[in-house]
């Protein structure tokens, strides 16, 4: 028959092999009440109103004269050379 200690280290290493594999649940949300894959999460997004998103892009007003992103990079016209005069 087996020892008392020896029947303890047993009893404690079959407990931590299986404590061991259990804890890796707790992660995964096996573990809760109801356990299990609930899917992605569900957003609730309001609806656009198409109506109010017109009119606000009606309000925008437009530009005077056209955006020129390179305009601190240049001159905004090429020099022209002098004409010679004969």
């Amino acid at each position: 028959m087996i020892s008392g200690t020896k029947a303890i280290k047993i009893l404690i290493a079959a407990a931590t092999a299986f404590l061991s594999l259990t804890f890796a649940a707790y992660p995964q949300g096996l573990g809760q009440k109801g356990g299990g894959y609930r899917g992605p999460p569900v957003e609730d997004k309001p609806k656009v109103d198409e109506k109010a998103y017109k009119s606000a892009l009606d309000r925008i007003p437009t530009p005077d004269k056209k955006y020129d992103p390179w305009g601190v990079a240049r001159p905004t016209e090429p020099e022209k050379p002098a004409k010679k005069s004969n």
